[in-house]
């Protein structure tokens, strides 16, 4: 039976990535700050492992990941999926500590579970597996007021460039999903605000087809980049 760890797996995205590899089967390891919420996702499936983490604390990352290999024996896939947008607002109205706050969790807690995960990778044997990076349509086109997230995305970029160069010697693939408006609690909330000019959506349950389709490529595969959007959202990197 096939193996994953999820970030950001107690809503949105990573929740609906979750159920869906459990649906298919597979060891599913959820991680985010709140165990009661992964539970809830989780809904009882004994295949799912309950992994309570700040992916900001690097001991927390490691004991995650060390636990669910304890367990399950191997890590076959790892969804770097947890990020946070911050507040939307121009730069100079931002502080340092909001800067900071978007820059720990989506840069360098993608970097602590991505390099938890190739460890784990390269040591086990067979060696080999697969990280796949939640980037975002804005690595291509920036949204306004969205310097934080922009700037990390577009570095996420970068480490899905090294870890796909780095792991070739360990059989270690590494992809990423460039997504647009999926319909996650934070778009349903700027929905809700603003119903009358509501941006074209789709459902996380269409990313989390995307991501089983990614993972379960047979090791000499890899999607490289794959950008999922909302049909109707404007073309990424028009004037």
């Amino acid at each position: 039976m096939k193996s994953i760890m999820i970030t950001g797996a107690s809503a949105g995205i990573g929740a609906a990535t979750a159920r869906a590899f459990l649906k298919a089967g597979w060891h599913v390891g959820m991680i985010a700050r709140r165990g009661d919420a992964l539970a809830a996702v989780a809904g009882g499936d004994a295949r799912a492992i309950i992994l309570p983490c700040d992916v900001t604390r690097p001991d927390e990352v490691q004991a995650a990941f060390d636990s669910f290999a304890t367990r399950v024996g191997r890590l076959d896939v790892l969804f770097n999926n947890a990020g946070l947008f911050g507040r939307a607002a121009p730069i100079d109205e931002l502080e340092f500590d909001e800067w900071k706050q978007v820059v720990d969790v989506n840069l360098n807690g993608m970097f602590l579970c991505a390099r938890a995960a190739f460890g784990q990778m390269r040591r086990q044997q067979p060696g080999g597996g697969r990280i796949i990076n939640n980037g975002s349509v804005s690595a291509h086109s920036p949204r306004e007021g969205a310097v934080c997230y922009t700037a990390t995305k577009h570095a996420i970029t970068g480490l899905t460039k090294s870890l796909s160069l780095d792991g070739r010697a360990f059989d270690i693939a590494c992809g990423q999903i460039d997504i647009g408006n999926a319909r996650t609690e934070l778009l349903e909330g700027i929905i809700a605000g603003n119903p009358e000019n509501a941006p074209p959506t789709m459902s996380v349950e269409d990313v989390a087809r995307a991501v089983v389709n990614m993972a379960d490529l047979p090791p000499e595969a890899n999607v490289q980049f794959m950008t999922l959007m909302a049909t109707k959202m404007p073309l990424i990197g028009r004037g």
